[in-house]
């Protein structure tokens, strides 16, 4: 069986263990829940590093400039963001203003960007540069 482009990042464990840090570090289910998020990034010898965003809000998060699916010198090969908030009143899965950042932005269109993974109490989703939406797995399984 083929593994994602998504759960493949995922089984890197430094990458899982950054994903597991911003989702702890984001407070969810508590009322001082707020999104953060980052870029994955690949060196130019493959290496994968995590580089985060500063922190959000409530329910937003902005993104710092990323010209061409690049931070620096590194490629963009995913971005990511939580959705910690649980009550009614908050979407877990990714919204319309989520789908559409990602699939409206010019500079996440690189070669190798996979998309922009959210996670959520429950799922981890992947929205594809398309706008797309899938569910990649359980949250707790797939961070640990």
């Amino acid at each position: 069986m083929t593994q994602t482009p998504a759960a493949a990042l995922l089984s890197d464990s430094g990458v899982r263990a950054a994903l597991r840090r911003a989702w702890d570090e984001s407070h969810p289910g508590t009322a001082g829940g707020h999104e953060e998020g980052g870029f994955v990034l690949r060196d130019q010898a493959g290496h994968l590093t995590v580089v985060r965003w500063p922190q959000g809000f409530q329910n937003g998060i902005v993104l710092p400039p990323h010209p061409q699916c690049r931070a620096g010198e590194r490629e963009i090969v995913a971005s990511f963001h939580t959705h910690p908030n649980t009550a009614n009143q908050y979407l877990q899965e990714p919204g319309e203003t989520d789908t559409r950042a990602v699939r409206d932005d010019p500079d996440l269109k690189g070669e190798r960007y996979v998309g922009e993974i959210v996670i959520s109490n429950s799922i981890i989703y992947l929205i594809a540069p398309d706008g797309q939406v899938t569910a990649v797995g359980d949250t707790m399984t797939l961070l640990g």
